[in-house]
């Protein structure tokens, strides 16, 4: 087993998982784990830049992970930063501040990377699983974009298109740096006709309806989970590997996009930081079941972070 941290920074979140790996055996061991919403990809979309307050929000958190790592002994880092990185003009600003933190240089991947990291993370234990068919179709709906793969044991097509909860929020939701409470039916159906849009794109790429098992990953879809389950706080081992039927996600999402920033923020497993961009993130997950004709999702909460774990054992062994 060797000892490994992993980051993973979104558009919304920043991730660290440290962990005992076994690369060759599939073990992964959980010592840490843990989430920070950070929206570093605040404005984006808008500005094409990384904003100061998010940017120093995300080196907060990484001054955090920095001491987690050290307590832990990890003496394998590896970052990876997503889309809003990808998509920011002044990037640099954010290698220079991560790498003075932690010490490495945080890897930009593309979509594509993120697509197979993700890949790796959520199926490297559901290969075996007699009940599930293949090939599978991960989709990792984050804050800027989604990812989509398509695959068996290996993945065999993936795309990542802008369709995060994040960035739907801003770009339909939000009016005056308000957000609409609740959304209007106009909002939800140019929300939603985009979302149809980026899943055009995703399929001149990625077979989506030859997948004949759905795992959703990140934490819209984790957070529909703890909703359909009534459970009392965020639970992982309740959500880990739990099965939404598509029925159940439509009427979660029909309930999130009528409800008030109140009525959202007192549902006991939601996330402060989730509250505003949940509904966007519930539809882009309805209209992934409904093109692809899925009856159900399997919810893992081991994602990209587990991918690059597995990868950061690879490669320090």
């Amino acid at each position: 087993m060797t000892r490994v941290a992993a980051i993973d920074c979104g558009t919304n979140s920043i991730r660290l998982l440290v962990a005992d790996v076994d690369p060759a055996g599939g073990e992964l061991v959980d010592l840490d784990r843990r989430m920070t919403i950070v929206r570093l990809g605040q404005g984006v979309d808008r500005t094409g830049r990384l904003a100061p307050e998010a940017l120093e929000r995300t080196f907060a958190a990484c001054r955090d992970y920095a001491a987690v790592i050290a307590e832990h002994g990890a003496r394998h880092l590896r970052f990876v930063a997503t889309s809003a990185s990808r998509d920011a003009s002044n990037r640099d600003d954010f290698v220079r501040g991560v790498r003075d933190i932690l010490g490495v240089e945080p890897e930009v991947i593309t979509g594509d990377q993120e697509a197979a990291f993700s890949f790796t993370g959520a199926t490297r234990e559901l290969t075996a699983r007699p009940d599930l068919e293949r090939p599978f179709l991960v989709v990792d709906i984050g804050g800027g974009s989604t990812e989509f793969v398509v695959g068996d044991d290996d993945v065999r097509a993936a795309r990542s298109v802008d369709i995060g909860c994040v960035r739907m929020t801003e770009r339909h939701l939000v009016h005056d740096g308000v957000v609409s409470d609740p959304p209007t039916e106009a909002e939800i159906t140019a929300m939603r006709a985009d979302i149809e849009r980026a899943l055009d794109l995703a399929e001149e790429t990625v077979p989506l309806r030859e997948a004949r098992t759905l795992v959703g990953l990140a934490g819209s879809v984790t957070t529909l989970s703890a909703i359909a389950q009534n459970l009392p706080g965020y639970d992982s081992a309740a959500i880990h590997h739990s099965r939404m039927s598509r029925a159940t996600v439509r009427e979660i999402t029909g309930r999130l996009l009528r409800s008030t920033h109140a009525e959202r923020a007192a549902i006991p497993s939601m996330h402060e930081g989730r509250i505003d961009v949940i509904g966007a993130g519930a539809l882009v997950l309805l209209a992934i079941m409904d093109r692809t004709n899925a009856t159900e999702v399997v919810v893992s909460e081991h994602d990209i972070l587990d991918g690059i774990a597995f990868k950061a054992a690879e490669t320090a062994g």
